[in-house]
Order: C-alpha cells, then sequence, then structure tokens
C-alpha cells in the first residue's frame, strides 16, 4: 500500500469493525470479546500459520508477553474452536465498512494514482473463486454440485473484486460478494446473481471513481451488461463466439465489407518479433433483439513473425 498506511491503521478499522459484530452469548461465558475472536482470526490468516494462535499462548505462559499482543493488541487469545463458534454467527456483511475505509484512505494519499491507466480509469477485475469444498460437510449456506458419479459435492464461493494494474504485482481488494442461498429464491445462487448484487450495492460509489468492470465470457450478458450500463460503470468482458453468434455473424459481414478498423504492432521481445494483430469496431447489438445493447468489440491476436505461430 504505502509506507504511512500499514498494519496498525488497518488493524484500527478491523478494530472497530469487530466491535459492531452482534454477540449471541447469553450468561457469563464472556471471557472473549467479539474483537477478541475477529482479531484472532485476521491474525491467523495475516501471519499464514494455522498454529500461530497456539504457539502465542504458549509464549504468554512462559515470557508473559506474545506477538500476538504486541502486532494485533490481543490481550486475550482464543482457541480455534472459540472464534469459530464466535463468528459463524457473524454475516461477512459486517466487514464491509473495512474495504471502503481502505479504499478511501488509499484515495486520500493518492496511493490509486498508480493503478490509474488510459482515460484515468481504474480497472477492477470481477471473478468467483471457491473456497471451501466437500462431499461429507455441509452446511445451510453451501451450494452443491452433482458429480458424473451422482455423488455430490458441497462448497461455498465468493466474487471478489480487485483492482488491478499491469506491471502491479500487487492488487487492491475491494468488498465481495458471497454466493449464497438467498432468501425468497429457489434457484441456487451464482456467480452472476452474486455480481448483479455487487453492482446494485456498490456500482454507484465506484463509478464515481471511474472503474472501468474486467470480466470473462460469463459476465458479457445483456442483463448484467445492461445493470452496468444502469450505474453508468464501464466494462471490458470477454465474449466468445459460441455465446455471442449475432454479435459475431455482424463481425464477419462487416470484416467481408472491409469495414472493421485493423491496425498491427510489431514488438521485438527480445528471442523473436510478435504480430499483434487487432480488429475493432463500434456499436455493435449484442444480441438479436431488437431492444439489445450496443457495444464496442475488439479483438487481437498476436503471432509469432517468424514462424507463423498463434500465441
Amino acid at each position: 500500500m504505502c509506507a504511512e498506511f500499514g498494519l496498525v491503521q488497518l488493524i484500527n478499522y478491523l478494530e472497530q469493525a469487530c466491535e459492531q459484530f452482534p454477540d449471541r452469548r447469553t450468561g457469563k461465558n464472556t471471557l472473549y470479546e467479539m474483537r477478541d475472536a475477529g482479531l484472532g482470526a485476521f491474525a491467523v490468516f495475516f501471519i499464514q500459520s494455522p498454529s500461530f494462535l497456539a504457539h502465542q499462548r504458549a509464549m504468554q505462559l512462559t515470557k508473559g508477553r506474545s506477538n500476538a499482543e504486541c502486532l494485533f493488541g490481543l490481550t486475550h487469545l482464543p482457541s480455534d474452536n472459540q472464534i469459530r463458534n464466535l463468528l459463524d454467527p457473524v454475516s461477512p456483511t459486517q466487514l464491509q465498512s473495512v474495504y471502503r475505509q481502505i479504499f478511501l484512505e488509499l484515495e486520500r494519499r493518492e496511493v490509486l494514482k498508480s493503478y490509474r491507466v488510459f482515460a484515468e480509469q481504474l480497472l477492477v477485475a470481477i471473478d468467483g473463486t471457491e473456497y471451501f469444498s466437500s462431499k461429507k460437510i455441509h452446511c445451510a449456506q453451501c451450494s452443491q454440485r452433482v458429480l458424473a458419479n451422482g455423488e455430490t459435492r458441497y462448497f461455498h464461493s465468493v466474487l471478489t473484486p480487485v483492482i488491478v494494474q499491469p506491471g502491479h504485482p500487487q492488487v487492491i481488494t475491494l468488498e465481495p460478494e458471497f454466493i449464497v442461498p438467498q432468501d425468497g429464491h429457489e434457484k441456487q445462487d451464482c456467480e452472476i446473481q452474486a455480481a448483479k448484487r455487487w453492482v446494485e450495492t456498490h456500482g454507484d460509489f465506484y463509478a464515481r471513481r471511474r472503474v472501468t468492470l474486467l470480466g470473462d465470457d460469463l459476465f458479457s450478458r445483456q442483463p448484467f451488461c445492461q445493470a452496468l450500463t444502469d450505474h453508468q460503470l464501464h466494462f471490458i468482458l470477454v465474449c466468445k463466439p459460441e455465446s455471442h453468434p449475432h454479435l459475431y455473424a455482424t463481425v464477419d459481414f462487416l470484416a467481408v465489407k472491409h469495414l472493421l478498423g485493423t491496425k498491427v504492432v510489431r514488438h521485438w521481445n527480445g528471442r523473436y518479433a510478435e504480430i499483434s494483430t487487432y480488429r475493432y469496431t463500434t456499436q455493435l447489438p449484442l444480441t438479436a433483439d431488437p431492444q439489445a445493447l450496443t457495444v464496442n468489440w475488439c479483438e487481437v491476436t498476436v503471432t509469432r513473425e517468424d514462424t507463423g505461430e498463434q500465441l
């Protein structure tokens, strides 16, 4: 991030959020506060060691002080089971404010300037990822898939938007959207529905920050593109010929009539020359529907100059 914005400030944001976690415990069994559980879980992932808290408890007993206390302000160290019991009922939305605070702080300190590209846009890549999978363990929040052998696989997944920039080894994570069963919906939740919720919740805020969304072919469908347009979000989405036959039929027609824009760029990579051939056009209907959204289209093909091999 930057020298002035580090772990201390991040923990401060996280601690504020954890103090707002709902606590469902009753009675006097409240040795650990919700912030202890939240910061304890964060410490495990930050250090990337599943045995971190156990090691810290041993250190505290033998030396009277631990790294967890110095780094994360943890005076009480809950066990893994205690952390799970306290945090399992907490909705992930309780942590949304932390992502927004970090973004605003990076914006205020002008860290985001180095991530901006053409037309001062921030590129935000959206994609889904699974973070749990089992054929035996499952819960009410699981998604499920029937395998070819008839077995059911249960899994948890999440949509993870991140700010990216070519040449930057780090990305900046924005608010995630978890793919979980939705109240009042019979169909299983999915990546595209999660993306629609994310746009509905956060689209206006990031549109004002000049954001362009990047996504694969899954997202280049009329309803999602229309949602992005409604929130004045720019987008660059993959669209494959097999999923967009009408669009590519139009492209083929324009190519035959020599009406596509073209540009050829030669680049020496130190070993051989790469030839990048660009084809592009504007205002194509996304589908065959008379009410179809019109989009700009671009294609790049990279080949080796010496062999003609497509890279």
